[in-house]
């Protein structure tokens, strides 16, 4: 199976502080990836790495075949990487047809009917078709983070980073989100950065766990669930009883 994206020796630190450290990482295409850990474990500055944020301290990044290390973020998304941020990113005056229009221009440059019907598209996919004329800074913040992935989507992504998707969403917001996932699998593939383990468990064909800045397990998810070292990370403690 190809890989999307290949990570060898990836390490940064800050300050003599080891925050990521020698990360071998393989994404295969059209799989859904779920990168976990506890606080403090790397995951953020291992994703800022990713998508050209943070420069690494040694070692190499590679997507589609393609050495991106040194690539600035501008150019890793005109390749085709999308990334949604921890903390919402849009524009608060614009409407939310004209957030994602910005992100559909990059792609579709000034087609004006190509760039609405890719808006359309994006806005229905996430469930803010009738939000359209609403100014961003006006949604709730759950409906923000929606509005980034109609972002991500509209630059049809072949990889796309969601970092904390659910994070202020409803529980039927999530059930729908989770839906949505599963109809992009067949589209792109996703690297999804999330705590909440539900939705990790019922999405992801594997799993990787970072702690301490290095991989401590990658498997399935029922792997994970039964790791004692997954486990001892997350709770303190490798008793049967914990669970990630």
């Amino acid at each position: 199976m190809s890989v999307i994206l290949q990570t060898r020796g990836l390490s940064r630190s800050f300050s003599g502080l080891r925050a990521v450290h020698e990360v071998d990482f393989d994404l295969p295409q059209h799989k859904i990836r779920a990168l976990i850990g506890p606080n403090g474990a790397g995951k953020t500055t291992f994703v800022s790495m990713l998508i050209g944020r943070l420069p690494p301290s040694s070692g190499s990044i590679t997507f589609e075949g393609r050495d991106v290390t040194a690539l600035p973020a501008p150019k890793r998304v005109g390749l085709g990487m999308a990334y949604t941020f921890q903390i919402t990113s849009v524009f608060g005056k614009l409407t939310c047809h004209e957030n994602v229009a910005l992100a559909a221009m990059r792609r579709l440059g000034g087609d004006t009917a190509a760039v609405d019907a890719e808006v359309r598209e994006a806005l229905t996919r996430v469930g803010l078709a009738d939000r359209a004329a609403d100014v961003a800074g006006d949604l709730s913040y759950g409906h923000q983070r929606l509005l980034e992935i109609a972002m991500g989507l509209a630059q049809r992504p072949r990889l796309l980073i969601l970092d904390e998707p659910t994070q202020g969403l409803a529980e039927s917001e999530i059930a729908d989100f989770k839906a949505l996932i599963r109809a992009l699998k067949a589209e792109t593939t996703i690297l999804l950065i999330e705590h909440n383990m539900s939705v990790v468990m019922e999405l992801a064909d594997r799993v990787t766990v970072l702690n301490f800045g290095e991989v401590l397990a990658e498997g399935t998810p029922e792997e994970i669930h039964a790791s004692r070292a997954v486990q001892a990370a997350y709770l303190g403690t490798g008793t049967e009883e914990a669970s990630c």
